[in-house]
């Protein structure tokens, strides 16, 4: 989850709303790579979620990156919530998840060796206390009930709220993990691209990266049951938004969607104030509830924006946002996948001539069917098997004109990080196919047995 936004002075005009988002436009000579991921904490001798305090839990985990490893803390009414390094951010999701935010690079190279620096900081602190951490995309065995609640207001208010609409809000936010990719955007007229061709192909990185097929200790029947959360959460704030594909669209177009989403809170003095259900339209105008007679900043809309949770989102920047998490090498291949599609015009180009004939039907049909049977999923007469390897061949070639190499040139590109991905869809085999069949397998319906060969 986003931590709270500062500063930015009062919205006077709504013309300010489109323009924040403006302002995140560079030329591609300054786009950069930011990859989030998310992992679930355990303590290694129960097997249980990590609790927020106690010798072996989330917060021994942040003390001991703080002090070994020259992180600055981040606090909340005098609780560690999260820590700082160069641009980089580690957080917590609701349930303890343990998330790295990480900073803008220029390659995926720089990004793949900013993941495995913070995986092996993660893992000597959580040797050193009696943790574990584990990559997946729902936990696997532990009760609702068993999940912690981090000491952030945002998460109580957002607790609140989720159990009023939907079925599974809750759910996402304690018991899911997600790998996530942000990427820049030149204009208007590419966000508007970029952003349809992100959306249409959610369904492809959701199959690839299935990786949640179990809960409560035994099958779920989806491969992917975190998208199948995805899809009975609050209406209002998810899904494949048909208006995106409508002409027309642009950034006034999704200040209209933001506006339409009802708020969550306002954060004032380092306190969230609960504004479930009001509108920002009314904040705008000064009869918000919450603060009557005040107007909102730009920062209040910065943090607004980060309550709609669709497949993919614009901020000052695109988050592809359909992937579960996963094992340590596919950390790096999502990053692969979105910067192999998006960050060369010819590959762009590609891709959305792959997909503009597809109507919301066929859109929507993908990202249900990826959920539920990965790459076997079909909708509207297309195949994701078939679907997912045009993809990654539009990927790899984007990546390989980019040319970005590393090792000092030795590698001359960054296509080797889409092997995971080919090798999926080589077997036809996602990473949840390979948990069944473990599960059926070798390890005789022992789901235990996931933490030993899982974990990090």
């Amino acid at each position: 989850m986003s931590i709270p936004q500062q500063g930015g002075g009062p919205i006077e005009h709504r013309d300010q709303l489109a323009a924040y988002i403006a302002s995140g436009e560079k030329p591609k000579a300054d786009w950069r790579i930011g990859v989030e991921h998310e992992k679930f904490g355990y303590d290694d001798a129960g097997k249980m979620p990590l609790p927020y305090e106690g010798p072996v839990s989330i917060t021994a985990m942040l003390e001991g990156l703080r002090d070994r490893f020259n992180w600055t803390p981040v606090l909340e009414a005098g609780k560690l919530i999260g820590l700082e390094r160069d641009g980089a951010n580690v957080s917590l999701e609701p349930g303890g998840q343990l998330e790295l935010s990480g900073a803008p690079l220029e390659t995926i190279h720089q990004t793949c060796d900013e993941v495995n620096g913070h995986l092996a900081e993660v893992e000597a602190v959580a040797h050193d206390i009696g943790a574990g951490f584990i990559g997946l995309g729902a936990a696997p065995i532990w009760a609702a009930s068993d999940m912690p609640m981090m000491p952030k207001g945002r998460y109580r208010l957002m607790t609140d709220y989720m159990g009023r609409v939907g079925t599974l809000g809750t759910q996402m936010m304690y018991r899911t993990c997600t790998v996530q990719v942000n990427l820049d955007f030149a204009s208007e007229a590419d966000m508007v691209q970029k952003m349809r061709v992100a959306l249409a192909l959610q369904p492809v990185a959701t199959a690839l990266f299935a990786n949640s097929p179990f809960l409560d200790n035994t099958p779920n029947g989806m491969k992917s049951w975190r998208a199948h959360i995805w899809q009975n959460l609050d209406a209002a704030r998810t899904g494949m938004l048909p208006f995106v594909f409508e002409e027309g669209f642009g950034y006034e177009a999704w200040v209209d969607y933001v506006l339409n989403v009802p708020m969550y809170f306002v954060y004032r003095d380092g306190k969230y104030i609960d504004a479930l259900g009001q509108s920002f339209k009314d904040f705008l105008n000064g009869r918000l509830p919450a603060l009557p007679g005040e107007v909102p900043t730009l920062s209040d809309w910065a943090d607004h924006m980060t309550t709609v949770f669709p497949e993919a989102r614009v901020k000052k920047y695109i988050e592809m946002r359909g992937a579960d998490g996963g094992p340590w090498r596919r950390l790096c291949a999502l990053p692969a996948l979105w910067v192999g599609l998006t960050y060369d015009q010819g590959a762009l180009d590609a891709a959305w001539d792959l997909v503009k004939g597809w109507d919301a039907e066929t859109r929507e049909g993908l990202r249900v069917a990826a959920g539920r049977d990965g790459l076997q999923a079909q909708a509207g007469g297309v195949k994701m098997h078939d679907l997912a390897r045009e993809v990654l061949a539009i990927a790899e070639g984007g990546l390989r004109a980019r040319a970005r190499s590393g090792n000092d040139g030795f590698v001359p590109d960054e296509t080797h990080f889409l092997n995971a991905l080919k090798e999926s869809v080589d077997s036809g085999k996602v990473p949840a196919d390979e948990l069944l069949e473990k599960y059926r397998g070798d390890w005789g319906g022992d789901l235990s047995r996931i933490y030993d060969e899982y974990s990090y």
